[in-house]
């Protein structure tokens, strides 16, 4: 039985911090990160009717953002699509490329999205498996386990600049990663 319903006027209070964190850690981009939380919501608000009530409203949200940013990386990662990303990414793309109008939540998953999410984590975990000892265990508990600063800093006796620093190599080392292996 359904039991989580959607309520769309208090998704900017309650998920847009969230969403922006979540977007920033993987585009390094806060403009880009801003329109890919605003394009999730009007996704969100597009695709209402196929929520099932199976997943939490943040974790819809979160899987529309997960495509979001997946095909962003789509785009601009083929040589038309670079083009396009800097001429027509603010333009209304209402043309079905968009995937979520077809997927109800995150437990509605194809055969196919669930391998291409495997072969992902799978790209990313090797990635990871590359960077410096410090530098994965900081991003690993920043970023995929969702510690704060203080507990990070704590825990590896670290400063929170040092923290940021190690943050943004490692990213960048996963992002040159990423590009080799995986777009």
């Amino acid at each position: 039985m359904p039991s989580h319903k959607l309520d769309p006027n208090r998704w900017i209070d309650r998920y847009s911090d969230y969403l922006f964190n979540y977007t920033i850690s993987r585009v390094n981009d806060r403009e880009m990160a801003k329109d890919l939380v605003q394009e999730t919501f009007f996704a969100a608000l597009n695709s209402m009717k196929n929520f099932k009530g199976e997943a939490s409203e943040r974790t819809w949200l979160i899987s529309i953002l997960k495509r979001k940013i997946i095909d962003y990386y789509r785009k601009i990662n083929s040589k038309k699509g670079q083009a396009e990303v800097k001429i027509n990414y603010n333009e209304e793309d209402n043309n079905g490329d968009w995937l979520e109008e077809q997927v109800s939540d995150p437990f509605d998953k194809t055969a196919e999205d669930q391998m291409e999410n495997d072969e992902l984590g799978n790209a990313i975990f090797q990635c990871l498996d590359k960077l410096p000892e410090k530098q994965a265990a900081v991003f690993k508990m920043k970023t995929i386990e969702g510690l704060d600063t203080e507990t990070i800093c704590n825990e590896l006796n670290i400063t929170a600049s040092n923290l940021w620093v190690i943050i943004h190599r490692a990213r960048t080392a996963l992002a040159d990663c990423m590009e080799k292996n995986w777009f």
